[in-house]
């Protein structure tokens, strides 16, 4: 039996990842007739099309698709084994990134972040995932994501976890609500109808809980996916939000008709980290990712707009 050939691997991980055999060209640095005959050799060494002509694109078999992250990960491990004891030249680095992170991370961080990178590992990407119904350590585990940033979770103990910033929540409203005319009482708090933000299309959040211990009960009247787009629902209603201070301030600062509230069901502070799996530990480039992270979400902090005092 004929030895396989190896490379024949990274051409399809780049065949994978990038989706067509000229971007996959390109980062392998050859022509595209050239990659177009690798996947051909691919597609023989496997006994399965790999790819096939769907209108203008090329469309993954169910097979490579199911081979998918296995092609990944073995790449990952062998580039990772013959780079270990040299050094790396991050700017010349070709190299994506799965990340699944919140919004608050996102809405305060993404751009230092993304200045740092354009300066340090330049032709680097990140590709942010979105939450999804896989359990977020087996995520990790099996390369679908190569960092989570969240509010922190109980993960498993094989898992890597840094703690990165807490955060408070505040309520939002727009500038003119009637909320305003008085004071914010968890009575009041009651009376309007709420935002609930989740990826997952819950109606149920932390307040719930701090409200059913004051024998209250809110009204969720509308659930969105992102922040953003109930930031924008409340400019033209009586719907109130509780959102991140972090993330509500950043609304705010950028000229959003609303106005922050303490809470008078106060939750606890969040607490945001990043995890990885371990053998990421000495990947040169995800560690340069993850000190970064932590350094942009340990330095000083911006200061917290003041929420807004009701009127007496």
């Amino acid at each position: 039996m004929a030895r396989p050939d190896l490379n024949l691997l990274v051409a399809l991980d780049a065949l994978l990842d990038e989706g067509s055999v000229i971007g996959a060209a390109r980062r392998m640095n050859l022509s595209p007739p050239a990659m177009s005959r690798t996947l051909g050799r691919i597609r023989e060494a496997l006994g399965d099309p790999v790819f096939v002509q769907v209108g203008r694109k090329l469309m993954p078999t169910p097979k490579a698709l199911a081979l998918r992250e296995q092609v990944r990960m073995t790449v990952a491990q062998a580039t990772q084994m013959f780079t270990a004891d040299t050094d790396i030249d991050l700017k010349s680095l070709e190299r994506s990134f799965n990340v699944r992170a919140t919004d608050e991370f996102v809405s305060i961080h993404l751009g230092h972040l993304l200045a740092a990178m354009a300066k340090e590992m330049p032709r680097a990407m990140l590709r942010f995932s979105p939450e999804a119904d896989d359990v977020d350590e087996e995520a990790l585990r099996n390369g679908r994501i190569d960092l989570f940033i969240s509010a922190s979770k109980k993960l498993t103990p094989e898992i890597r976890v840094q703690s990165l910033f807490t955060t408070t929540f505040v309520g939002v409203a727009r500038t003119q609500h009637p909320i305003f005319d008085d004071v914010i009482t968890p009575e009041r708090l009651t009376r309007w109808e709420h935002i609930n933000v989740s990826r997952r299309g819950k109606a149920i959040a932390p307040i719930d809980a701090a409200l059913e211990a004051q024998g209250l009960r809110r009204h969720v009247a509308l659930v969105v996916p992102s922040p953003y787009t109930a930031l924008f629902a409340l400019l033209d209603s009586d719907l109130l939000l509780p959102l991140p201070r972090h993330l509500a301030n950043s609304a705010l600062a950028s000229g959003l008709g609303i106005r922050l509230f303490e809470l008078p069901a106060p939750l606890e502070t969040a607490l945001l980290t990043q995890a990885w799996h371990p053998r990421l530990d000495s990947d040169p480039a995800h560690q340069w990712l993850r000190n970064t992270i932590h350094a942009l979400c340990n330095r000083d902090e911006m200061p917290a707009a003041p929420p807004s005092k009701p009127r007496r």
